[in-house]
């Protein structure tokens, strides 16, 4: 997909988790940018202080709705109910870590349920619609820099980011023929209470492997979140990436390092041996057909042998 420059004024934004955090910081952007807003919340006090916060700058009054983005039932009444929706921001997240060797079913269930699920159930709520009136749009899968930065104590945090990268990466070319863009935004430190997830455990999943929350060294990690961007910086270079229609957004700059030592890392476990022309061939018809779905054009099996 070309990067042509894009006007979303005037346009509808559905954001989960919208009334707080890096949500709040896109919410921000998006409606200082003229967008229609419509958040989603989970607590009365954030959903009021979000209004209080666009009231006070002179900006419409959004559309707030309570939603936990695990819920099904309730993501598909919403979309039926909000009407035309022309950017979705698919942004809830919990961010709770522990020694993947010690984690139980309830933990890879709940951190993957909202941090994947959540975003599947946005696109499969969202996406009939926005194709369907014609409009165009763009997606926004936030993920973070832990879509390719991994950690000891990040597993299932880590694997749900990277399934939000895969699935955001092939979503662009699906998407490019109806007109809708899609961006990858992965943010790395940035000033808010994430580090607080793993205090809101629902009871459904309480059956953890990890050891039980040491509130103060809880805390002391949650100090490292006051160097962070400002949720406000990181929406407005969201908004921007969605304008210039890219399909990564990345919003901090000092990962330089790491990237170069992925880029090495890889290069260098390639086998360095004579490749057989067939296996050239199929790998060429692949990169082809990539080249032409981000162009807009419906890419089949068939253009792949």
């Amino acid at each position: 997909m070309t990067d042509d420059k894009r006007n979303f004024a005037g346009k509808t934004a559905f954001i989960t988790g919208g009334v707080n955090g890096i949500g709040f910081g896109i919410a921000r952007a998006l409606a200082m940018g003229g967008m229609d807003l419509i958040l989603t919340y989970r607590k009365g006090q954030d959903r009021d202080e979000a209004a209080g916060w666009l009231a006070d700058q002179g900006l419409p009054p959004a559309r707030f709705v309570h939603l936990d983005v695990t819920d099904r039932d309730r993501f598909a009444q919403v979309a039926a109910e909000v009407g035309k929706v022309h950017v979705l921001v698919n942004n809830a997240g919990v961010s709770v870590f522990g020694p993947t060797d010690e984690a139980s079913y309830a933990d890879y269930d709940w951190i993957m349920g909202v941090n994947f699920g959540g975003v599947v159930n946005g696109l499969v709520s969202f996406l009939p619609g926005m194709k369907a009136h014609g409009e165009g749009g763009h997606v926004v899968n936030v993920a973070s820099m832990a879509a390719y930065l991994s950690g000891p104590q990040a597993g299932i945090y880590t694997a749900s980011k990277f399934a939000v990268r895969g699935l955001t990466e092939s979503l662009r070319y699906n998407l490019a023929p109806h007109g809708i863009g899609v961006s990858l935004m992965c943010p790395g430190l940035t000033r808010t209470n994430a580090w607080t997830s793993a205090l809101k455990r629902p009871d459904g999943f309480g059956d953890s492997g990890f050891a039980p929350v040491d509130a103060g060294e809880l805390e002391q990690f949650g100090t490292a979140f006051d160097f962070g961007m400002d949720p406000l910086e990181v929406g407005r270079k969201t908004l921007a990436g969605m304008i210039a229609n890219k399909g990564l957004i990345l919003t901090h700059g000092e990962f330089a390092e790491d990237f170069a030592e992925i880029y090495q890392t890889s290069l260098n476990a390639l086998p360095q041996e004579e490749i057989p022309e067939g296996r050239l061939h199929i790998e060429r018809l692949r990169r082809a057909g990539n080249k032409a779905a981000s162009q807009g054009n419906l890419v089949g099996l068939n253009d792949l042998t």
